[in-house]
């Protein structure tokens, strides 16, 4: 698990990060029932709304929690098994992520033909999200989230107290590191969130294009960026000294 510190490397693939989840949760609130892709506990509201008011409740939202938690399982498990092997967990994961949207994207083109492929369509989208939750928590230490916007407000607006009126030199600066960052979390959200809702009004479903496309610049950018490089190197020399 690599920290997150203040390379401009970290806070764009925060950035980026949370621009999938923005985008990816206004398509899919939009253009497949009111479905949060990303905010999987939203769904669990719009169940409870349902059954308060005596109606159907979704198939989709309903199987949403559960194939989220599969799919963080899943990521979880295939990240152990690569820190066998001396493999940073992170851009695999990405790579993950990517396949699944790039899956999302292809189903949900034929969405509008019956409700079976719109619901897989979805869960591939909410198994996506998962992975990236999972990627966060597991290969960005100290990072924030990049798709539950309400914890990084919190977090975002104390920080930024703290460095308005704080007294103690060190503890205004750790909070001006974290405001940067979860600052570039809330940023690509909103984004995410603006590019998405347009994208989806003028093409559809056809709109997850965005999220597909930024989902494999997240994975560019490991690639491009000396600090993940680094961090994978580690990994390996790590097995090779326990090996040794």
């Amino acid at each position: 698990m690599e920290s997150v510190g203040d390379p401009l490397d970290t806070k764009l693939l925060i950035f980026v990060l949370s621009v999938i989840a923005g985008s990816v949760d206004v398509i899919g609130f939009l253009g497949l029932g009111t479905l949060f892709i990303a905010h999987v506990t939203g769904n669990l509201v719009i169940l409870a709304a349902r059954a308060a008011a005596g109606e159907h409740a979704p198939a989709a939202h309903l199987l949403s929690v559960p194939v989220f938690i599969i799919a963080l399982v899943a990521a979880r498990l295939l990240a152990a098994r690569l820190d066998r092997f001396g493999i940073a967990a992170l851009r695999p994961l990405l790579l993950l992520q990517f396949l699944l949207l790039s899956g999302f994207l292809g189903v949900g083109s034929l969405a509008d033909l019956n409700v079976a492929i719109m619901i897989v369509a979805a869960m591939l989208g909410v198994s996506a999200m998962a992975v990236q939750n999972a990627l966060v928590q597991i290969s960005l230490k100290d990072a924030p989230s990049t798709a539950v916007m309400t914890t990084n407000l919190t977090r975002f607006v104390l920080d930024l107290g703290e460095v308005w009126l704080g007294t103690n030199p060190d503890s205004r600066a750790k909070a001006m590191a974290r405001a940067r960052r979860t600052g570039a979390a809330i940023a690509g959200f909103v984004a995410g969130a603006g590019l998405g809702a347009w994208c989806q009004a003028h093409v559809g479903l056809w709109a997850l294009v965005l999220p597909t496309g930024f989902a494999l610049a997240a994975l560019v950018i490991t690639y491009c960026s000396r600090w993940f490089a680094q961090a994978a190197d580690h990994a390996q020399s790590l097995v090779r000294g326990e090996a040794d």
